[in-house]
């Protein structure tokens, strides 16, 4: 594979360091997306057969409905080998052991005034099909929906051409304690979860990553229905010193390039030599892999810095997805991490444990996102509401300043509305 090599300037002058998630140049996805998204509102159950069978390749016949039936799901986890079902759950108990500590309850701030937090009342996911099935992904957006005490959690995910739905989805749906499970993908599962067909509840929060439809068509309901965020092609940036071990290094970078031709992978390193050598065993671990030609094709970048400060503040510029730390220093280094989704810290704390079974979540914002957004959680599928009790003591307090910003606003009828009570 071809990977970029930069230093500082160049890369700082090159136009990826500075990627950052422009749907507006998808001309011709946005128009299809909104054509998708009017048809579902318009005629719900019908236009997701049409759409069904034109990008699923299936749509239930007379006597069938989207919805999986419920007894599928029990049966897939019992069908499931072993080995399979026990990674499924023991993955799904270290992510509720971590996702239990984000729970927020009702608080109290000055006197008369309460903060009450609590579920939406239904959560629509999304787990994507096409190259590959993720129960993971069902587990790290069901997991925290179900800890939020949502009602109600229903899955789209896109049925296979037969109208099946993989195993180990249904399985992880079990597991994770989904209401029910709808056979439909892409943007027209989005707008079904969004304004709701005779057989797809509306739901409150959208949540999942998806492709680029799934993406616009989250940016096109967005308002109708709360959406987790708009994800970019995932990716992930490596800070590494002479001392990285660079096999870890080129493992690493291939595991996140393998998810997507549009993913990325950006090593940093003060290390010239080490640079060399990453390329190195990159080239040679890709012969090998099944997905190689995904990888091919995605963007790999390798920056020299001139030092692993400077490392830092390219990283911190570029906000990744997953940042992964690997130097003699990398517990401190890990303290200087300004813009990240998720940050690994060391030679063992590989992105794939982060992906599946350490804990934290793996719905991460991308391109940049971690400048000002978060990795979805608890906090996703819930929302905050005040309550103002006050007495004519409390009343008496604020008055002064309230009438003076009425006023300062030129709204009279503000300043009437507190002043009356004291006449």
């Amino acid at each position: 594979m071809t990977v970029k090599r930069f230093d500082v300037g160049s890369w700082l002058d090159s136009p990826l360091s500075r990627r950052r998630l422009d749907l507006s140049q998808f001309t011709g996805e946005r128009a299809v997306v909104a054509e998708i998204c009017a048809q579902v509102a318009a005629d719900g159950d019908v236009a997701l057969r049409e759409l069904g069978k034109k990008f699923d390749g299936w749509a239930p016949g007379k006597n069938e409905t989207f919805e999986v039936p419920a007894r599928d799901l029990a049966a897939a986890a019992d069908r499931l080998p072993p080995a399979d079902r026990a990674a499924l759950e023991f993955a799904a108990q270290r992510i509720r052991d971590f996702h239990s500590r984000q729970l927020q309850t009702a608080s109290s701030g000055p006197p008369g005034l309460k903060l009450l937090t609590r579920p939406v009342k239904r959560a629509g996911l999304y787990a994507p099909g096409g190259r590959a099935a993720y129960p993971s992904t069902v587990l790290m957006t069901a997991i925290p929906a179900r800890i939020a005490k949502v009602p109600e959690v229903v899955l789209a995910t896109p049925p296979r051409a037969d109208g099946t739905v993989p195993a180990a989805i249904l399985a992880a749906a079990h597991i994770a304690g989904v209401d029910a499970v709808y056979r439909v993908g892409g943007a027209q599962a989005i707008a079904a979860l969004a304004y709701g067909t005779t057989t797809i509840p509306r739901v409150d929060v959208v949540a999942g990553p998806g492709n680029i439809y799934v993406s616009l068509a989250k940016r096109e309901v967005f308002g109708a229905v709360g959406v987790d965020g708009i994800a970019g092609p995932t990716e992930v940036l490596v800070i590494a010193d002479a001392r990285a071990r660079p096999d870890y290094v080129a493992a690493d970078l291939a595991a996140q390039l393998e998810h997507d031709p549009l993913a990325w992978a950006v090593l940093i390193t003060d290390s010239l030599p080490l640079a060399d050598r990453v390329e190195e065993e990159l080239e040679s671990l890709i012969r090998g892999l099944e997905r190689r030609e995904i990888i091919r094709k995605a963007n790999c970048c390798v920056v020299v810095a001139e030092s692993l400060d400077q490392a830092m503040q390219l990283a911190n510029d570029f906000a990744p997805e997953h940042l992964l730390i690997v130097t003699a220093d990398a517990s401190r280094r890990a303290t200087q991490v300004e813009n990240a989704g998720a940050v690994f810290v060391g030679p063992y704390a590989t992105v794939p444990l982060g992906d599946y079974v350490a804990g934290p979540n793996h719905t991460l914002p991308t391109a940049g996102a971690a400048r000002f957004a978060s990795p979805l959680g608890v906090h996703t599928f819930m929302k905050r509401t005040s309550v103002l009790s006050l007495n004519r003591g409390d009343l008496e307090m604020l008055r002064d300043a309230c009438v003076r910003l009425a006023e300062m606003e030129g709204l009279g009828a503000h300043a009437h509305a507190v002043e009356v009570r004291l006449e």
